[in-house]
C-alpha cells in the first residue's frame, strides 16, 4: 500500500510539474488530487525537492529505457531517428513537455544535487544521439558536417525548442509536426538522401 501512494505521488508530480513548472505545484496540490494528507506525501518524501529528485531519477530512467528498446530493434538509423522524435511529439500529451526541459527555467532556485540529475539527463541523451548519428554515418544513411557530439546538442536543442513552441500553437500536434519534419528533411536532403521524414502518429 506505501508503496502504491509514493508511485501515485509520483504520477501525479510528474504530471504537474511538466504542465506547470516547478514553482507552481504544491504538496497540497498533490494531495487534493490523489485524497490523501499532505503528513502522507512527506512521509514518502519529506521536502519538495527530495520528491523533485526522485522525479528526475525515474523520468531519465524511463527515458533511456525507451532508448534502447528505439535502439533493441534493429531498425535503420533514419527509422531510429525519427522514433526518437516521436517520444517528444508524445510527451506533448495533454499540453506537457519534458520535464527536465520545464525544469531546467528554475534550475537557478533547485538545489545542486537535482542540478546534477537534471544535467545527467541531457548528457546521457546526448550520448545516446551522438552515437546513433555515428551509425548513421559509418552506414552512409547520413553524413555529418559537424562532430556527431554538436549534430547531438544541436537536435536535442531542436526537439526541446519543438515543444514549447508547440504547446502554444493551436494544435501543438501538428506545429511540432511542421517544424522537425522540416529540420529533419533538410537534414537528409542536404546529403543525397530525399527520402519522407514527416513524424508519424
Amino acid at each position: 500500500m506505501k508503496q502504491k501512494t509514493a508511485q501515485q505521488i509520483l504520477e501525479v508530480a510528474q504530471s504537474m510539474v511538466r504542465n506547470r513548472g516547478y514553482s507552481a505545484f504544491s504538496y497540497a496540490d498533490i494531495a487534493q488530487e490523489i485524497g490523501i494528507r499532505k503528513a502522507s506525501i512527506h512521509y514518502h518524501f519529506p521536502s519538495k525537492d527530495d520528491l523533485v529528485k526522485e522525479l528526475v531519477k525515474r523520468y531519465q530512467k524511463n527515458f533511456a529505457r525507451k532508448c534502447l528498446e528505439i535502439e533493441q530493434q534493429g531498425k535503420t538509423p533514419q527509422t531510429q531517428l525519427r522514433e526518437f522524435v516521436n517520444l517528444y511529439r508524445d510527451g506533448l500529451q495533454d499540453n506537457k513537455i519534458c520535464l527536465c526541459g520545464m525544469l531546467t527555467a528554475d534550475l537557478s532556485v533547485l538545489n545542486s544535487e537535482i542540478q546534477v540529475e537534471i544535467r545527467s539527463f541531457f548528457s546521457v541523451t546526448e550520448s545516446w544521439l551522438a552515437k546513433l548519428l555515428q551509425s548513421g554515418c559509418e552506414t552512409e544513411a547520413w553524413q555529418c558536417s559537424k562532430s556527431v557530439e554538436v549534430e547531438a546538442k544541436m537536435l536535442l536543442s531542436m526537439l526541446q525548442g519543438a515543444q514549447l513552441l508547440a504547446r502554444v500553437a493551436e494544435d501543438s500536434s501538428v506545429a511540432f509536426d511542421q517544424i522537425t519534419s522540416a529540420c529533419l528533411e533538410d537534414k537528409l536532403k542536404a546529403f543525397g538522401h530525399a527520402t519522407r521524414t514527416a513524424v508519424s502518429d
